[in-house]
């Protein structure tokens, strides 16, 4: 049997178990894992990966490990990733259902959460400016990602259409903007 399935099972069921954060808080172990240390992937696979992840419904972690394992080995190494990053979560969910009504009014447990919060939030932030470098995303366009968020937070505009709208925006831009190469 191939070597990869138990690899990449191993590789996601660290990165699912030991990322607080949810799926924008793994993506740089993500990227350590597949790009810096396992080379299965380029950094500009890795960045494509990640955009797509995120325009398809669901969770974040989970679909990144599908597309990898996927890219890599169709759909048994998809499967493979998949459960090697939900399998942690889902373990860990199950064991604090059973056990959160004895510990949910415990001080020492909601102290432990309202510290975890903010870091959760630094967590967050770190993958999102690293993907903005990535993105070629400058002083000049930080305002395209800006208003999206702000469209999104204040007016409520369905985060759908800002991605139609800037895809939309992309593809006149590509087509009217940019000079082509004869």
């Amino acid at each position: 049997m191939d070597k990869f399935y138990f690899e990449s099972f191993k590789t996601f069921f660290k990165i699912g178990a030991f990322t607080l954060g949810g799926g924008y808080a793994m993506i740089p172990i993500v990227e350590s894992e597949v790009v810096d240390k396992h080379h299965w992937l380029t950094r500009e696979e890795f960045l494509d990966i990640i955009a797509i992840a995120q325009s398809c419904p669901g969770v974040l972690a989970i679909n990144m490990s599908v597309f990898i394992g996927y890219k890599l080995r169709k759909i048994p190494g998809a499967v493979c990733s998949m459960l090697g990053t939900a399998l942690p979560s889902f373990v860990i969910i199950l064991l604090i259902a059973m056990f959160f009504a004895q510990f949910k009014d415990n001080a020492v447990v909601e102290s432990i959460f309202r510290g975890i919060r903010p870091a959760v939030v630094a967590l967050i932030a770190v993958p999102t400016f690293s993907l903005a470098r990535k993105a070629n995303i400058t002083l000049t366009t930080c305002w395209i990602p800006i208003a999206g968020a702000l469209a999104i937070w204040l007016l409520g505009v369905n985060p759908v259409v800002i991605i139609l709208l800037a895809g939309l925006g992309g593809y006149l831009y590509g087509k009217f903007v940019t000079p082509t190469e004869s």
